[in-house]
């Protein structure tokens, strides 16, 4: 599945660091009820950081949210039932 751009409100740690709360999946919000792992990509350059987030929203599915610092975009790259 492709990723798909899409809106989150996210908290900033004290280190900046953004960690999702609430996201608007296909016009719907979904809050975070829990984040299962995450972890960091480092490309080539100095500022190609990509944080990944698999998480579970309140509605019972899971997703999975990329944070790109370069650009400070947010998208959803895959989302499967929780079984």
């Amino acid at each position: 599945m492709p990723k798909e751009k899409v809106e989150v409100v996210a908290y900033s740690g004290y280190r900046g660091e953004e960690i999702p709360r609430v996201f608007k999946w296909r016009g719907t919000k979904v809050e975070v009820a829990e984040i299962r792992s995450r972890w960091t990509e480092q490309g080539v350059g100095d500022r190609d950081i990509k944080r990944g987030f698999r998480l579970t929203g309140t509605d019972g599915i899971a997703y999975c949210l990329i944070y790109d610092e370069q650009t400070q975009e947010w998208f959803c790259e895959s989302k499967r039932n929780d079984t």
